[in-house]
Formats: structure tokens, sequence, C-alpha cells
């Protein structure tokens, strides 16, 4: 198996990754309970690439050309003969400094496009410190409804959301 660096080198490795991004990729922002977090929600943005044992080493290659994130198994079978493994980038700093800059140089051409625009919106507010008002999260937990198909957010059903009250958003 030629090794991630030898890919890399090659023309086009670029939009080989687009290409399986766009079947394989997921950008979610999940956001749920936590006591310790400031308004008692936490919100925690992450792309994952998920693939069957058989072909996990593609998934080392994308960590490799990224320089970031973690392989590791789920071992979930679902209806798999095989261990599922994932690729994940859940860190803001790589996020937004690495993943979100690769994807606007090389654009996703799936409805996945999407979903990738509404990830980097949530990622470039939460580095602007807005998840940590409640204007900011509601706005976040929206947008997180209308992602892959999610359920309606337990954030924005919680009276708690509503009772709030509104803090400035620190600059």
């Amino acid at each position: 198996m030629p090794g991630a660096v030898n890919q890399q080198e090659r023309p086009g490795f670029e939009q080989w990754v687009v290409g399986f991004v766009d079947g394989e990729g997921c950008f979610s922002v999940p956001v749920f309970r936590q006591p310790s977090a400031k308004l008692g929600w936490q919100v925690q943005p992450e792309f994952v690439v998920v693939q069957s044992a058989p072909s996990a080493h593609v998934l080392e290659d994308l960590q490799q050309f990224f320089g970031c994130g973690r392989v590791g198994v789920n071992r979930r079978h679902d209806n798999h003969r095989h261990d599922m493994w994932r690729w994940s980038v859940r860190s803001l700093e790589d996020l937004a400094g690495c993943i979100i800059p690769f994807f606007e140089q090389n654009p996703l051409r799936t409805a996945k496009a999407r979903e990738f625009e509404k990830f980097s919106t949530v990622v470039r507010m939460m580095n602007q410190r807005r998840h940590l008002t409640v204007e900011g999260l509601s706005y976040i937990a929206g947008l997180a409804e209308t992602m892959n198909f999610r359920k309606p957010s337990r954030f924005l059903e919680s009276s708690e959301a509503i009772r709030q009250p509104s803090r400035p958003t620190p600059r």
C-alpha cells in the first residue's frame, strides 16, 4: 500500500480528498447539556470521516494530510461485517486553521457543501466566543437543527434558554 506521503505528492490528491469527504464525511454540531459550561450547554463541532476496517488506512492518510485529528475504532457494526473506524477533528484551532480553509479552497460538490457552510459559520462564531451568549447559542442550536437531518435541539426546547438573561458578547 502506498503511504499517504506518496499519495499527497500526486497531483489531484486534494480533489480525491474532496470527493471522498463528499461521500463519506460529516460536519456536525452537537449541542448538549454540560453543567460546568457557562450557560449549562456545550457546543462541540466535529468533522468526521468513517470507514470499515478494510479501508481504514485511508483515514490515516487523511490524518497525515491534514496534520490533525484522531483515528480510532468505533466498534459499531450496524449492517457491516467489520468494525467501523473514524477519523475525527474536534479541536477548534484545527477546524478553523486547517479543515475550513482547505474546503474553502477546495469546495465540496454535493449537498454536503451546505452543511460545511453552516459548520464553518458555527466555528467562526465560537472563535468570536458568541456561543457563550444566549443569543449566540440559540442561533447555533437553530443552525445545528438544520444539519444532517437532526432532531429538534434540546436547547431550543429548554425553558432555561428562554429564562436566561442576555449577556453582552465578549470582544
